[in-house]
Order: C-alpha cells, then sequence, then structure tokens
C-alpha cells in the first residue's frame, strides 16, 4: 500500500507541475501579446518574431529539471580532443594563403556597452592605444591581411540593440579603408524577475552604405526581456526602452549568433561568396588575431574529415577560475560554464589541478556546418540563468545561451591549447593599464609583448575604486609608467603618478582614507611599500 500511495504521489507531483509550466507559458503568452499590443505595425511584427524567439527559450527553461550537469558524468576531454598550439603550428602556413583566407570572415561579438569602465555607448568605442579604438584596431588587422596577402577577409559585427546604432555612425570613418564591414544584430528579448531564460534574433533589411572599398549591411535590432525572478513574468510595461522600461529588456546572450547570422541573411550570402569558415571572437579581446597556423589545419584536412569547430582554450591561472572549460559529457566534447556547476561542486569547478584550460571564446566555426545544423534545429544550447538586481532593487532574470556550447553539436570537433598571448581581454581599468604601457608593442593594429620583457607573463596589476572609470583613471597618469620589468602592482586609494614613473618588482601603493600619494615625475620604484600621505603641489 505505501508503494501505491507513494506512486500516486509522484504522478500527483509530475501532474501539478506540468500544469504550473503550462499556466506559467499560457501566462508569458498573454503579457507578451499585451505587449505587442503597446507597439505600432511596424514594431510590432519584429517584436513578434522577437518573441517567437524567447517563447522557445523559455519553454526549454521550465522543461529543465535538477542542476544542468550530472556531475559523475563528467571526465577530462581524451588527448587527442585537445591539441597543443605547437602541433598545429608545426604543419606550416598553407601554401596559398591569399586561398585560404579568401574563405574566412572575421565575426566580433560587439554586443557590450563600456559602462563597466564608466563610459557611455559601445565598449568598442573606447580608446586603448594611441587614441586608437577597439574597433579600429580590429579594422587595422583585417585591412593588414588583405593588403599583405592581395585578399579579402571581411568583417562582421554582431551588435545589441545597445550597441547597433552608435556602432553604425562611426563606421563610415572606415570608408577607405579595404576591408567590407558587415553589421547584424542579436534577438531583443524582455527580463523576467529572477526565474527565467532568454534569446535573440536578427533581421537585415537594407544596405546603408556602399563604398569603394567597404560595404555595410544592417539589421533590425533585438530585444528579449527581463522576467520578474519570482512571478516569472516580463517587467516591461509597454514596447518602449524609455524610463522605468529602460531596464526591462537584454540582448540575448552570444548564443545567438547562430540564429540570428541565419536569420540576417549573413550565412547564405558569405556561403554563396565562397567562404567556408568564420573566425568568431570577443571585440575586446586584443589577442584575438586571425592565425594562418590555425587556418591551414582547417584548410588542409579531406573534406570528408573537416573540423567544424575548434574553440581554443588556454591555461587557467588563479585570475581565471570562473571561465568556462572543456569536459567530455556523454561521448561529446562540451563547454561547462561556472553557472550550470552544481554548488557543492564549484570550488572543484575553480580547481586549476583539476580544470587546467578554460575557454577564450576565440571560436572557428565552419559556415555549411552551421547551415545545416540551423537547417535541423539540432543546436541545442545549455540555458544560462542570469540573475540580475536592477536600481530598484527588483531581482530579474535573464536567460541567455553561449556561442562556445555548440561545440557539443558540430562533427570533428577541437580544443586547441594556445599561448597565453591569444588572451588578452581589456575587462577594467588594471587591464588598460597593461595593454597602453610598454610591455607591448603595436604594429597594423596587433599588440606583441615587447622583445625588451625578460619575462613571456604579463604582471599582475590591481588598481582602486579610484581608478575604475576611463576617465579617472586617465586623470592620475601624467604618463604611463615604465613596467618592463614590472611583476606585481596594487594601488589603492587617492593616488596620482608623475611623468616617466617605472616600476618595477613587486609594487604596492597605498593611500588611506583622507590621505594622498602623488608620485613624482622620475620615479623609479622597485620592490617597494608606499603607504602614508605624500603631496607634491606647484611653487
Amino acid at each position: 500500500m505505501s508503494l501505491l500511495v507513494a506512486d500516486l504521489t509522484v504522478g500527483a507531483m509530475t501532474e501539478f507541475q506540468e500544469k504550473l509550466r503550462q499556466q506559467h507559458e499560457d501566462s508569458m503568452h498573454r503579457e507578451l501579446q499585451a505587449l505587442l499590443a503597446t507597439a505600432d505595425k511596424a514594431e510590432a511584427e519584429i517584436s513578434r518574431k522577437d518573441f517567437d524567439g524567447f517563447k522557445k527559450l523559455f519553454h526549454r527553461f521550465l522543461q529543465v529539471k535538477g542542476p544542468a550537469v550530472d556531475w559523475a558524468k563528467i571526465n577530462r576531454p581524451p588527448e587527442d580532443s585537445i591539441q597543443p598550439y605547437d602541433r598545429i603550428k608545426s604543419k606550416g602556413l598553407p601554401d596559398d594563403i591569399a586561398a585560404c583566407l579568401n574563405k574566412l570572415a572575421v565575426v566580433k561579438l560587439n554586443g557590450g556597452l563600456g559602462t563597466s569602465m564608466g563610459c557611455k555607448g559601445p565598449k568598442s568605442l573606447i580608446s586603448v592605444r594611441n587614441e586608437n579604438t577597439f574597433l579600429d584596431l580590429t579594422v587595422q588587422q583585417i585591412e593588414h591581411l588583405n593588403k599583405a596577402f592581395k585578399a579579402d577577409v571581411p568583417l562582421v559585427l554582431m551588435n545589441s540593440f545597445n550597441t547597433d546604432e552608435d556602432t553604425k555612425k562611426i563606421l563610415q570613418k572606415y570608408k577607405h579603408h579595404k576591408v567590407k564591414i558587415h553589421t547584424f544584430n542579436q534577438s531583443r528579448y524582455t527580463h523576467t524577475h529572477t526565474h527565467t531564460h532568454t534569446h535573440t534574433h536578427t533581421h537585415m533589411f537594407h544596405t546603408r552604405f556602399l563604398f569603394k572599398h567597404q560595404r555595410t549591411c544592417t539589421c533590425f535590432t533585438c530585444r528579449y526581456p527581463r522576467i520578474n525572478k519570482e512571478s516569472l513574468l516580463p517587467i516591461a510595461t509597454n514596447i518602449g526602452m524609455a524610463g522605468d522600461n529602460a531596464e526591462a529588456w537584454y540582448p540575448p546572450g552570444h548564443g545567438d549568433v547562430y540564429a540570428s547570422f541565419q536569420n540576417s541573411g549573413l550565412l547564405d550570402k558569405l556561403i554563396g561568396e565562397g567562404k567556408e569558415y568564420i573566425f568568431v571572437s570577443n571585440i575586446d579581446n586584443l589577442g584575438a588575431t586571425v592565425d594562418l597556423f590555425i587556418l591551414n589545419h582547417l584548410m588542409s584536412q579531406p573534406a570528408d574529415k573537416r573540423c567544424e569547430f575548434i574553440m581554443e582554450v588556454t591555461d587557467k591561472t588563479r585570475a581565471d577560475v570562473k571561465g568556462g572549460t572543456l569536459i567530455q559529457y556523454e561521448n561529446h566534447l562540451r563547454l561547462l560554464e561556472i553557472a550550470q556547476v552544481p554548488k557543492a561542486h564549484v570550488d572543484e569547478f575553480k580547481s586549476v589541478t583539476k580544470f587546467k584550460i578554460f575557454n577564450t571564446n576565440n571560436l572557428w566555426i565552419s559556415l555549411p556546418a552551421m547551415k545545416r545544423l540551423q537547417q535541423k534545429n539540432s543546436m541545442d544550447l545549455e540555458i544560462i540563468v542570469n540573475p540580475k538586481t536592477l536600481d530598484g532593487g527588483l531581482n530579474v532574470i535573464q536567460l541567455e545561451t553561449a556561442v562556445g556550447a555548440a561545440i557539443k553539436s558540430f562533427d570533428n570537433a577541437l580544443g586547441v591549447n594556445v599561448p597565453r598571448s591569444r588572451f588578452l581581454p581589456v575587462k577594467t581599468s588594471s587591464d588598460l593599464l597593461l595593454v597602453m604601457s610598454n610591455l607591448y608593442s603595436l604594429d597594423a593594429g596587433s599588440l606583441t609583448m615587447s622583445r625588451m620583457r625578460e619575462f613571456p607573463t604579463t604582471p599582475h596589476v590591481k588598481l582602486g575604486s579610484s581608478f575604475t572609470k576611463v576617465q579617472q583613471f586617465l586623470a592620475r597618469f601624467e604618463s604611463i609608467p615604465d613596467m618592463l620589468e614590472l611583476d606585481h602592482l596594487t594601488v589603492s586609494g587617492d593616488v596620482t603618478f608623475g611623468k616617466n614613473v617605472s616600476l618595477k618588482g613587486t609594487v604596492i601603493i597605498i593611500a588611506n582614507h583622507g590621505d594622498r600619494i602623488d608620485i613624482p615625475a622620475g620615479a623609479m620604484l622597485e620592490n617597494k611599500i608606499v603607504s602614508g600621505n605624500l603631496r607634491i603641489l606647484d611653487h
């Protein structure tokens, strides 16, 4: 009898959960329809397509039971599934570099804002070196390739509704550069108060500019709704983005690149132009340049054994413990993100001994394979639930997917363990100080470690809250210090640097609350701790 009662209880619970899921889906549908009713006809048509994608993501979110992965099924990838870069490099360069390059397009993920560094607008428009922005450096890199090898590698920018307008305005400055530039947009989703998922789409509707060397294709911006964590309903009150509604929407995660690329028309366009692969990376990763050795590895394989997906990984350090890693899971190579890890295993995930590599988000993807998977609708990317707290204290969730998660869907997928130099992201002012310094030399848009530095590793730099915003950061340096022999720098409090300062070894500078430290022009600090109060005033 007890077993029968238990079975009935389980059955009743399953039925209850199914009814609850259906209720959530019905409520979401009604709320989205109500939002569409506040839009004009053209906007409603665009948003309806976005919402269709979001509803699919929301449906999958509701279907998830328990943790995203079974920890017991996680294994280290087989040795041959992650190749050392030196092995790839040993195959040499392509016999015909131009022919290989002509089968490639470069895609930069350009959906992020510079708000974390105190800047308005797209992060790609922040100046990072010699007045050059991330976008400037990217264009210079590709233009150099095209000129040096007489090739035709286009640049494709994946924008979000946050970055699309400002990016398009700035593109006119590149009209005399030998680079074709295309743009397409992520879908637009809405935010839900903390119980949700999200999704994205793109729609390309016209050619905006047409120049001798540059063509820029544009598409409608996309968004998904944020949802309330408790009610699992959109927090948006109408389709607009002004006032209180500004925080109600978010650009889907970069996993949307596949659907957006297809929906924009660019997937078929590039295939029609003879392109076979795209190289995808974050636009703020200054180490993510086209690598001819990896490209040769892709192109030199027999057609029936072509690698359809390469993920560049690199050795994990203490600074990278939250980065996604590659695992073997149910006989497939798979990306594991920290958001998918059961709480009991988070510390194990962060271990640099068990999980020794992490995803740089530099990806090489076959265009025909992408089209095949999109047509079959077989790219089932894991949903990442990203919780947020808005300015007013409201808890919401965003449903996102990661571009690298698709590795499990492609044939002959491979990880390549690349040098750390291919991972040079600028996320903070501490990163900005490194790339602005003499640690790196700039040539044709590419940053390389100075030959004058004895060690190949970058110093560990930690700047305090007084340096967080770019304008604050710049105001505190009369010139960027000489850092060629620096190992570690920590700066906290109200600190400024004069011209021609040299930092060597380990330098720690701490100005306590109410104190100020001015490092004088020409100072050389080697293995020093500076604290207290030091003011230098004009006479």
